[in-house]
């Protein structure tokens, strides 16, 4: 998991399993690294990127061990035509799953003190 410096972290396909659903409040010992910076990152609102150009906004809910994204309260952005100039339209989904092989960038909003403690866990 590595982030840019403009306050956003990426997240990999490689990132562990994590289900909000079932996360405790607080980490324990016993975790590995990897849940441990995901546990942190429920409810983020996370923007993914797919293949075909489309976003999505949404907040961050879960992820399984094949990299497969599942966001709440969803909104689908597109260009209108293929043209750059061109409006974005956008779509209300609610509870989305994006698949790993269609991701083509994942970012979360957060602070870069945020993000500096996300990345120092690996020490």
């Amino acid at each position: 998991m590595e982030g840019p410096s403009d306050g956003h972290i990426t997240l990999g396909p490689g990132d562990a399993y994590i289900n909000s659903s079932t996360a405790p409040a607080d980490t324990t010992s016993s975790s590995s690294p990897h849940v441990s910076k995901l546990q942190k990152l429920l409810y983020r609102r996370m923007l993914i990127g797919v293949n075909d150009g489309r976003y999505f906004l949404g907040l961050f809910h879960c992820i399984d061990k094949q990299g497969n994204i599942i966001l709440q309260d969803a909104v689908e952005y597109r260009s209108a035509r293929h043209s750059s100039s061109s409006p974005m339209e956008q779509r209300c989904l609610g509870l989305i799953l994006i698949p790993a092989a269609c991701r083509s960038s994942c970012h979360v909003d957060c602070f870069i003190e945020e993000q500096m403690s996300l990345l120092s866990l690996d020490k």
